[in-house]
């Protein structure tokens, strides 16, 4: 299930941006609305999960039908004729699949004794599925076709159909519901400490630069010149699943002040790679941006997911949790893609992107933040 949950999305998300410039002449702006829709999405899914799907339907056959109806829309989304009628397919799509995430953490969680020590060996499968699909995808070298939709829409129905042979996980009933509760409204509390407040405003500002990652990443790669530029992409999968075993020991050698900094200070330096690499005697700077995904990643979001835990309490941390991918997720990136995409038309002469230009500005992005955050953070508190 987390195979296959992971392989759908890494499957068609990666490559978008440069299928939308190869088949559909999409300007910057069109492709960040494209990404702007799966943001839009997360938004949306914890309403659809929490108000709805869970107290009305069993989990493993709502996902089961949203992930079918998933591959219908991911095949007309590949024959989709203009930038517009494309995004709008990709906004459907994504409020069907974002629910699923939620859903098959839900699934996964009714089947563990233990899910703190459990779930993370199952979870890995889901990144091993992402880097599958990426390493498939560029060794088909089908990056600017149709075919990453039509590969992604066969797993979807795979994992549609394999929904209703899992475990039941029956409705959880009506309850005290409320859509500030889905929200996370009640976590609000932790503004009231300076130095969360400073890490909440810096979390969802370092969206932008990771919005311009996901958005222009593999459609710059290939402009490169780049070869199997998806499959090189899982690079940064990789680093990411290593590296976030080292946090626990990072964490309480260093503290959380130090981890964020340095995760920060991974986006300055990943993004002036990409500015002046290339795919020759700077191929390794190339190399090295992607590879810093895990720094980038793991030490910025998994870090705060743990600091926002730990300050939260028992209490209000579902609450917490639920608030910080809200902003991040949801409003950071929506704010983030929009912005990358203007930016990279902006950055566009006589039909050419200039990369080095483009890549700059999130570097003084991620910068300002690391500032910022340096000099604003005075939580002390182990976490």
């Amino acid at each position: 299930m987390m195979f296959l949950e992971y392989f759908i999305w890494g499957a068609w998300y990666v490559s978008m941006n440069s299928y939308m410039a190869a088949h559909l002449q999409a300007t910057g702006q069109e492709v960040s609305y494209a990404y702007m829709a799966l943001a839009i999405a997360t938004m949306i899914s914890p309403f659809f999960v929490g108000m709805i799907a869970d107290r009305y339907f069993s989990a493993q056959k709502i996902m089961g039908v949203l992930h079918l109806a998933g591959a219908a829309v991911l095949l007309l989304a590949s024959v989709a004729g203009n930038a517009y009628l494309f995004i709008g397919m990709v906004l459907v799509y994504s409020l069907l699949y974002m629910p699923t995430i939620a859903l098959s953490n839900s699934v996964a969680f009714s089947q563990m004794a233990d899910p703190g020590k459990q779930f993370p060996a199952v979870r890995t499968f889901g990144t091993v599925g992402w880097i599958v699909s990426g390493l498939l995808i560029g060794y088909l070298a089908i990056e600017t076709t149709a075919n990453i939709f039509y590969i992604a829409a066969a797993a979807s129905a795979a994992l549609g159909l394999f929904c209703f042979t899992l475990p039941d996980v029956p409705p959880k009933g009506k309850g005290d519901v409320s859509a500030s509760r889905v929200l996370g409204t009640e976590a609000f509390v932790l503004f009231k400490n300076r130095s969360y407040l400073v890490f909440f405003i810096s979390a969802v500002l370092i969206c932008i630069p990771l919005s311009f990652y996901y958005s222009f990443a593999n459609l710059f790669l290939n402009e490169t010149g780049m070869e199997n530029a998806a499959g090189k992409m899982i690079y940064g999968q990789l680093s990411e699943a290593l590296f976030i075993l080292v946090i626990p020991l990072l964490l309480r050698r260093i503290g959380v002040k130090k981890m964020l900094l340095v995760g920060m200070g991974a986006w300055v330096l990943r993004y002036i790679c990409f500015a002046y690499g290339d795919t020759g005697a700077g191929l390794w700077m190339l190399y090295t941006g992607i590879i810093l995904h895990g720094i980038c990643y793991d030490f910025f979001f998994v870090t705060g997911y743990m600091y926002t835990e730990n300050r939260a309490g028992e209490k209000i941390k579902s609450a917490a949790q639920g608030l910080f991918t809200f902003a991040t997720y949801g409003l950071g990136m929506v704010i983030g893609t929009w912005f990358a995409g203007m930016v990279a038309d902006y950055y566009m002469i006589n039909g050419v992107r200039q990369w080095t230009s483009i890549w700059m500005v999130p570097v003084y992005i991620a910068a300002a933040v690391m500032i910022y955050f340096m000099l604003a953070f005075r939580d002390r508190k182990p976490v």
